[in-house]
């Protein structure tokens, strides 16, 4: 059974704004008294949270599709809908987000950083908020927007000062579970540790962390073995350790040999060039392997390596080792730059951006692009008639219809609204309001035309009266 697993395939989906109210008040005496439509709620956002105690991705391995809820509509009474709640999400340190081409959206680190996976829609407008002094009722609300829906990878990538790397079996487990208090899974065959394994070493004053990276054999960079899993939990750490067995039963094995394969494997993975080595000459409680290990010393030492020559099980060594680990973990701690406290970057989307283009297809079809062209139709109830004329008002007004004309638009000619697989196509009509001055003055209500009976007499006598006063001016006396 699986319980460790470092990347995953994550379906997000935020929460759909709520849509807003067209309501009207009524009460006894006042059946017609205004627009009291609420707005809709905001839509959940999906959020991803760095927890330290958390550390593997196997939960979203098991449940891949997340989503938020979304916004509750609005309700008569000025009563705006809920907003829809936010899924946080748990995530190890060290996690990095990635789209589905494989680039970074975001690199968290540290406990507590966070970023929003997917944001959710705006709740739309009641009829309420759309009242004005030319718009006095009007009989529809803004739909409310959908939440972003996509999909993302995530990758762990262990945070570690130290890294073990070396051939399976060639003590990496046993040296990290005499240094730390770490458990590892220890066995006599290879591919023995199939996950990596961290541990924390006190050496003095300096305490750091240190893990375990399986896998690593001749071809590991191209996907050999277990190694191009488990090499990006190399990236993260300070000092890279090789772990060289001196007592290997393979005859075309030694610890040089096993040093060039494994160099050439991190060449080739990348990135990995400015890291401090050590050398660890394991096996030495064996007699053929201190013989060994006395045999290479020189050659590596020639090489520029620091060697240390150690037995896991004989605990020989590892006092010398945890302290020189210590020391040029510390190093790398001084040479970083001074930390600062995780800033919370808000970078809303634009909203009032004007700016759209309109541009002619090789089928002559004319399509409109922008930011609020396109919110205004996904908020656009086409059912109702009057809903279309106020956004046929607004694209007016944003000057869509000019650019239209300059385009070379002429009467009957297609336009859409958006990108190709989610627009609104229409035969355009070069006056904006045609097909909508039917309704009378855009956005009122129609019922508040109808005369009161008692307004409707007031009227009656006042026609009576200019009647009157008309007969009487065109009497001529005798």
């Amino acid at each position: 059974m699986t319980t460790f697993v470092d990347r995953v395939e994550l379906h997000v989906a935020a929460g759909n704004g709520g849509h807003g109210c067209a309501s009207v008040h009524r009460e006894k005496f006042k059946p017609l008294g205004g627009p009291d439509g609420g707005n809709g709620g905001r839509g959940g956002d999906v959020i991803l949270t760095v927890d330290q105690s958390v550390t593997t991705l196997l939960e979203y391995h098991h449940s891949p599709h997340r989503k938020a809820t979304n916004g509750k509509p609005g309700e008569g009474g000025n009563r705006s809908g809920k907003d829809g709640q936010d899924l946080v999400l748990a995530v190890p340190d060290g996690t990095v987000v990635l789209d589905k081409a494989g680039n970074v959206l975001a690199d968290l680190v540290g406990h507590g950083t966070s970023f929003v996976a997917a944001q959710g829609g705006r709740g739309g407008l009641g009829n309420a908020a759309l009242a004005s002094a030319r718009r006095k009722a009007p009989g529809f609300a803004l739909l409310g927007e959908p939440g972003d829906l996509g999909d993302i990878v995530l990758e762990l990538k262990t945070v570690a000062d130290v890294a073990l790397v070396g051939y399976p079996s060639a003590g990496k487990s046993s040296l990290i579970s005499v240094l730390s208090a770490a458990k590892p899974k220890i066995a006599d065959y290879p591919f023995t540790t199939l996950v990596p394994n961290l541990g924390v070493v006190t050496a003095g004053e300096t305490v750091y962390t240190i893990a375990d990276v399986p896998g690593l054999i001749p071809g590991a960079s191209q996907g050999k073995g277990l190694g191009l899993e488990f090499l990006r939990h190399v990236e993260r750490c300070s000092v890279l350790v090789h772990v060289l067995d001196t007592a290997t039963l393979e005859s075309d094995r030694d610890p040089v040999s096993d040093l060039d394969i494994i160099e050439a494997e991190l060449r080739e993975y990348g990135g990995l060039d400015n890291r401090p080595r050590i050398v660890v000459l394991n096996k030495i409680d064996v007699p053929d392997g201190k013989d060994l290990a006395e045999m290479v010393r020189p050659d590596l030492e020639e090489r520029g390596y620091r060697v240390f020559e150690v037995s896991a099980v004989a605990h020989t060594g590892l006092k010398e080792l945890s302290f020189a680990l210590a020391e040029l973990v510390a190093k790398a701690r001084a040479a970083r730059p001074k930390e600062e406290a995780t800033r919370i970057v808000i970078r809303p989307k634009a909203v009032d951006d004007a700016g759209f283009t309109v541009t002619r297809e090789e089928d002559g079809l004319f399509r409109v692009r922008g930011e609020k062209p396109e919110r205004w139709v996904r908020q656009t109830d086409f059912n109702n008639d009057e809903a279309v004329g106020y956004l046929a008002d607004r694209l007016n007004r944003l000057g869509v219809e000019d650019e239209l004309m300059k385009a070379g638009a002429r009467g009957g000619d297609g336009v859409a609204i958006g990108p190709e697989d989610n627009a609104v196509v229409f035969d355009w009509e070069p006056s904006v309001s045609a097909g909508a001055e039917m309704l009378g003055r855009r956005g009122e209500d129609h019922r508040l035309e109808e005369a009161r009976p008692a307004a409707q007499r007031r009227r009656d006598r006042e026609a009576e009266r200019d009647e009157a006063q008309r007969e009487f001016d065109g009497f001529e006396p005798f």
